[in-house]
This record gives structure tokens, C-alpha cells and sequence, in this order.
């Protein structure tokens, strides 16, 4: 190759070098002049973002200070927002749920209530069924701290000879289930204790409540012993619980008179007559709900007086009247009020028609049958139930039977038995009232019926005044 043609050949590479860097300076300048443009565009971006940032931070403050400064009573404004952003109150499944038959106390009445013993300790251990359920088993009672066992036992004395620890406590968890005093499942008598020399038991409850609620059946008939159920001597009351029953137990009449307007004091009582002549004298005007017959500790005879409390307060007026002056052997009886300015309520009764008492095995004096003024009208009490009038049939026979032994003692002109009538109040519902045709033969009825037993009941005899009997006035 010649001189000549190296140098065109290199001259041509030179071009073509100048070309190539020619589009690179081409490009690389283009390059500049578009970076400050996107420069920009960034920038300006950055700056808005800011801005809107800015914005939301000053609505959301001022929404917040008009929120403040708004009085109860001025509406709200109506600020649109988002559904999505909308919460709904979370409804509370577990928390708070009061267990079943608690729904009307709180959460923290509750726990007050189980740290005192009045609701059991319980052990609630849940477990979920294959559907999902949650499931509490069956509250199973724990005996109570130390401090509440005085409080969850009872004295009960009187108690039959020979008598079982396991035949009581049956016996008593039966009365608590019937009673509907059980607050769980299972027996509320966790043990009993029986000291067969000095013929009484303790009983232990669970709770300080069904403890309680067990007071009730003070009196009790538990194989023809009536029981006698105390507090045991250590007793201590809780603070804020109460002490006596809210319940009465049909049937059984208490040995505690609790002091009250409606306690009636009975004095003059012979020495010698016993617990259950002396109710059957007061029950001639109703069931009682209490009674006690004072004793001497030491020899265990009657001190001569009593309290007591009718189920139904509205008779302790009548009782007043019919027993206060009555001739039982060598003493006349006080019947009263017991409370403290009620002695003279009903010191009118004095004057009224008292009523005679013959108790088998009794000592009585011709004062006795007298009953005060004779008439031909003879009342005689406690003989029937008003349940007992209510079939056609079985009046029909009562009927007949005191008519034809009434009939042994002279002629009856006539019979009246008030019957009970469902929604009106029958005076003298109770009473039989048999009029003869002369004094002498109601007196002779009167002196040969008192003191008798009809259906298991002893005879209450008292004259009754003519005109009344007459009008059907049978109070």
C-alpha cells in the first residue's frame, strides 16, 4: 500500500471517530437539557405532597377544636365520612355476663357477695363442644374460707334419739330442694355433726345464704321431734347480710317469736300444761307462725306464759278477744300485744265472750263449762278446715254428725257452717254454730262437747248472742 492510500485510510477513520463523538456530545447534551426539566417536575411533586399533608394536619385540628368547643346541648355537625371508616360498637359476649339467675346484681356486687361466702365457690372450668360452643360445667360447691364457717352452720337441738348423721343431712337437703332455698345444683348440707349425749347437731351449709335461708325451718317436725334451730354461740354476723329468713315455710311453726307489732304475750297459763295443749288452744283462730312456751332451764316446767304469732295478723284481734279473761282452772289468762305500748289496744276484750278450754288431763271448776252468759246459741271452733268444707258430700256429713251428737244433749232447732266462697271473705269460715231450743240443753252440749277431739282436733266451745246469729253475723 502506498503513502497515499495509508493516509486516506486513516483520514477516513478520523471522520469517522469525529461522527461517533459527535453523537455522544449530541446525546450527552440532550441528556442535559432534559435533567433540569424532571428536575423540576420532582420537585414540584415533593411540594405538593407537602401541602396536601399541610392541609389535612389544619381541617383535622380545626374539626377537633369545634369538637371541643361545642356545648352538650348544641347538635353535632353532620360530617360526612367514609362508610369503611365507620366503627360498629363491639358487642361484648363474655365480658361482664352475669351467670344465670345473678342477672340483677353487678360484677363487683357479685364478687363482693362471693368473697363473704353467700355464693359458693365454684370451680367453671369451660370447654368447647365440636360446634364451637363454649360450655360451663355444673358449679360444683367448695366449702368457704375459715372466717365464714361460724356463718354457715347451725345449731339444731331436740333432735330424735339415735338419729344418723347421713339421715339428717338427707333429711335436711330434701327441705332445702323442696323449699326451692338451694341457690345450685347439689345438696346445700355439706356436713353434720351429732352429739348423741346432749342430744343435738351442727349442720354445715356451702353458703352463708342457704345458711340462712335454713332458719326457717325452726320448728320442724323430723320423726315426731320438732327441732329447735339456732345460731351456734361464736356466731358473728357479716357485715351487709341479714340474719333472719326472707322466707316462711309453710306448716311449721317456729320456736323464735321475733319482737314485732303482730307478737301476742299469753299469760296465766297453768304450769302443767304442755307445748302442744297450748297451741291447740291458739290455733283455734289460725295457724301459727311461731310459738314458744317459756320453761324453767333448770326443772323444765312452764313458767306460765307464752308468745306467739299468727301466719295471719289480721286474727290476733279476735285471739285477743276470745282468750284475754279466760277461766282455765284456778287462773284467769292475759292475752295481749308483747310489743312496748300495745298492753292497752286491746283491753276492751275483756268484756267480750271468753272461750272455754277443756284439755284432757286438766283440772277444771264448774266457772269453767259456764263460758260466761249462757244463750241457746252454741259456737264451737277448731273442729273443721275451710278445705275441708269445700266438697259437696263431705259438708253434707259434717253436717249430719254434729247434729246427731249436738242432737244427745237436747233438740237442735238449727245448724249453720259458713262454706268458703272463692273471691269473697265468709265471716265465721271455720266455726260451726249449733242454736238449741233452751239454754239449759246448749249448756249441757257445751259442757259435754268442750275439751272432745273431732278429726284429731280438740274442742273450742264459746256462746255466741242470738240477734247475731240471727243476722248471720258470724264475726
Amino acid at each position: 500500500m502506498s503513502d497515499f492510500d495509508e493516509f486516506e485510510r486513516q483520514l477516513s477513520e478520523n471522520k469517522q471517530g469525529d461522527s461517533l463523538n459527535g453523537h455522544e456530545r449530541d446525546k450527552e447534551n440532550r441528556h442535559r437539557r432534559r435533567s433540569p426539566s424532571r428536575s423540576r417536575s420532582r420537585e414540584r411533586k415533593r411540594r405538593s405532597r407537602e401541602r396536601r399533608s399541610r392541609e389535612r394536619r389544619s381541617h383535622s385540628k380545626d374539626r377537633r377544636h369545634r369538637r371541643s368547643n361545642q356545648t352538650p346541648n348544641q347538635p353535632q355537625e353532620n360530617v360526612s365520612r367514609s362508610p369503611h371508616r365507620e366503627k360498629k360498637k363491639k358487642i361484648k359476649k363474655y365480658w361482664d355476663v352475669p351467670p344465670p339467675g345473678f342477672e340483677h346484681i353487678t360484677p363487683m356486687q357479685y364478687k363482693a357477695m362471693q368473697a363473704a361466702g353467700q355464693i359458693p365457690a365454684t370451680a367453671l372450668l369451660p370447654t368447647m363442644t365440636p360446634d364451637g360452643l363454649a360450655v360451663t360445667p355444673t358449679p360444683v360447691p367448695v366449702v368457704g374460707s375459715q372466717m365464714t364457717r361460724q356463718a354457715r352452720r347451725l345449731y339444731v337441738g331436740n333432735i330424735p334419739f339415735g338419729i344418723t348423721e347421713e339421715s339428717m343431712m338427707d333429711f335436711f337437703n330434701a327441705q332445702m330442694r323442696l323449699g326451692g332455698l338451694t341457690q345450685a345444683p347439689g345438696n346445700p348440707v355439706l356436713a353434720v355433726q351429732i352429739n348423741q349425749d346432749k342430744n343435738f347437731a351442727f349442720l354445715e351449709f356451702r353458703s352463708v345464704d342457704e345458711t340462712t335461708q335454713a332458719m326457717a325451718f325452726d320448728g320442724i317436725i323430723f320423726q315426731a321431734q320438732s327441732l329447735k334451730i339456732r345460731r351456734p354461740h361464736d356466731y358473728q354476723p357479716l357485715p351487709g347480710l341479714s340474719e333472719n329468713p326472707s322466707v316462711y315455710v309453710p306448716g311449721v311453726v317456729s320456736t323464735v317469736v321475733p319482737d314485732s307489732i303482730h307478737k301476742l304475750f299469753i299469760g296465766g297459763l297453768p304450769n302443767y300444761l304442755s307445748d302442744d295443749q297450748v297451741k291447740e288452744l291458739l290455733t283455734s283462730f289460725g295457724p301459727l307462725k311461731a310459738f314458744n312456751l317459756v320453761k324453767d332451764s333448770a326443772t323444765g316446767l312452764s313458767k306460765g306464759y307464752a308468745f306467739c304469732e299468727y301466719v295471719d295478723v289480721n286474727v290476733n284481734d279476735q285471739a285477743i278477744a276470745g282468750l284475754n279473761g279466760m277461766q282455765l282452772a284456778d287462773k284467769k289468762l292475759l292475752v295481749q300485744r308483747a310489743s312496748v305500748g300495745a298492753k292497752n289496744a286491746t283491753m276492751m276484750s275483756i268484756n267480750e265472750t271468753p272461750v272455754t278450754l277443756q284439755v284432757p288431763g286438766m283440772m277444771t271448776n264448774p266457772m269453767v263449762q259456764m263460758g260466761g252468759t249462757p244463750t241457746e246459741v252454741l259456737c264451737l271452733m277448731n273442729m273443721v278446715a275451710p278445705e275441708e268444707l269445700l266438697d259437696d258430700e263431705e259438708y253434707e256429713e259434717i253436717v249430719e254428725d254434729v247434729k246427731e251428737e249436738c242432737s244427745k244433749y237436747g233438740q237442735v232447732k238449727s245448724i249453720e257452717i259458713p262454706r268458703p266462697v272463692d273471691g269473697l271473705e265468709v265471716p265465721g269460715t271455720g266455726k260451726i254454730f249449733v242454736e238449741f231450743t233452751s239454754v239449759f240443753d246448749s249448756q249441757k252440749a257445751m259442757q259435754g262437747l268442750t275439751g272432745r277431739k273431732f278429726a284429731n282436733r280438740v274442742v273450742v266451745t264459746k256462746y255466741c248472742d242470738p240477734d247475731a246469729y240471727h243476722r248471720r253475723d258470724f264475726w
